[in-house]
């Protein structure tokens, strides 16, 4: 009896955007979140292709590195 569900608070908190911004105001909270949502999204999609971007010049880097001195080590032995 002292304590509310969230479901009575839901409502409460409806009842007061209503009363106090109007039915647009829901829309444009509403609107807001899934913008917000949508830019997350795509920031995290960004931020993958970036890490795949930085990977793959690391691994091009890595197999130059192995091909030279796998050149460096035939240069040796043709000369050694």
């Amino acid at each position: 009896m002292g304590t509310f569900s969230i479901w009575h608070w839901l409502i409460v908190l409806v009842v007061v955007l209503v009363l106090f911004g109007g039915g647009g105001k829901i829309k444009k909270i509403l609107g807001d979140m899934g913008s917000g949502i949508t830019a997350f999204k795509k920031g995290l999609k960004e931020e993958d292709t970036a890490a795949a971007g930085k990977a793959d010049a690391k691994s091009i880097q890595e197999d130059t590195e192995t091909v030279s001195a796998s050149a460096e080590k035939k240069d040796k032995a043709a000369n050694g």
